[in-house]
C-alpha cells in the first residue's frame, strides 16, 4: 500500500496506492466523505473499500483531497474537489494506461463527487455510491446516468435520509441502458457504528455479480 504524491489543480494530492497485480487490471478509485466533517482517506469506510477493491486485483487508490492531509490547496465546496478527482484518475491511467475498466466508489460527500466523475469520464463502468447525500445536494445531473452500479443505505441514517435515496433510485431506474441496484442496511446510521460487516457484504455480493464472466451488465 505504497504512499503516493501525485499533482492535482491546487498542488500536490497524497493517497495510497495499489498498483495492478497483472496488465490490463481494471482501475477503482475511492473518494473519502466531507472535509469539513473530519473526513479523510483513512475513513474506515473508505480503507474497508479500499481494501476490498485492491483484494480482487484492482489498482486502487484512495486520496486526499485539497486542503486534507497532506494535499495542498483549501476546501472548495465540491467544485474544486471533482477537479481533484479528474486529476487524481489522470494519474492512475498514467500510470497503468493498458486498464481494461474503471470503478468509482465514494462514501457520503465522496458518493457526490464520485458520482460527478463519473458524468464526465465515459471509461467508468461500474461505481459504489454509500449514503450518497441526496437530501443535501441536487442529483439532478444524473441525467442520463451513463453506468451501472449500487447505492448502500443506512435505514436509520439521520444525515442523509433514506427516502431521499430512494427517490434518487427510483428516477434512476426509469432510465434505459442501465441497471440500478439499492440496499438498506437494517438499524444502520451514517457511519455504520455497528452495521460494517453488513455494509461490505453488500458491496461484495454486489461486486461478485458484477464481476462474474455471466454477468449480463457490461
Amino acid at each position: 500500500m505504497p504512499s503516493v504524491i501525485f499533482p492535482g489543480p491546487e498542488g500536490r494530492l497524497e493517497g495510497r496506492f495499489s498498483p495492478p497485480p497483472r496488465p490490463r487490471a481494471p482501475v477503482a478509485m475511492i473518494l473519502h466523505p466531507h472535509p469539513e466533517g473530519g473526513g479523510t482517506m483513512n475513513d474506515r469506510i473508505v480503507q474497508r473499500l479500499y481494501k476490498t477493491f485492491a483484494d480482487r486485483g484492482f489498482a486502487t487508490l484512495r486520496f486526499n483531497f485539497r486542503g486534507v492531509g497532506r494535499s495542498q490547496g483549501s476546501f472548495d465546496s465540491g467544485v474544486g474537489e471533482l477537479s481533484d478527482a479528474a486529476s487524481a484518475l489522470d494519474w492512475v491511467q498514467s500510470v497503468h494506461p493498458e486498464a481494461q475498466s474503471t470503478w468509482i466508489a465514494g462514501y457520503s460527500f465522496g458518493a457526490l463527487i464520485g458520482m460527478q466523475l463519473l458524468m464526465r469520464r465515459p471509461e467508468v463502468r461500474g461505481f459504489i455510491s454509500v449514503a450518497p447525500p441526496a437530501n443535501m445536494y441536487d442529483f439532478s445531473f444524473l441525467a442520463p446516468c451513463p453506468a451501472s452500479g449500487i447505492f448502500v443505505q443506512g435505514a436509520a441514517d439521520t444525515v442523509v435520509q433514506p427516502a431521499a435515496v430512494q427517490k434518487l433510485v427510483d428516477k434512476l431506474r426509469t432510465q434505459k441502458h442501465i441497471t440500478i441496484h439499492h440496499e438498506e442496511i437494517p438499524r444502520a446510521n451514517h457511519f455504520f457504528e455497528n452495521e460494517m460487516d453488513e455494509l461490505m457484504g453488500s458491496v461484495d455480493n454486489y461486486l461478485d455479480f458484477r464481476l462474474s464472466p455471466d454477468c449480463p451488465i457490461k
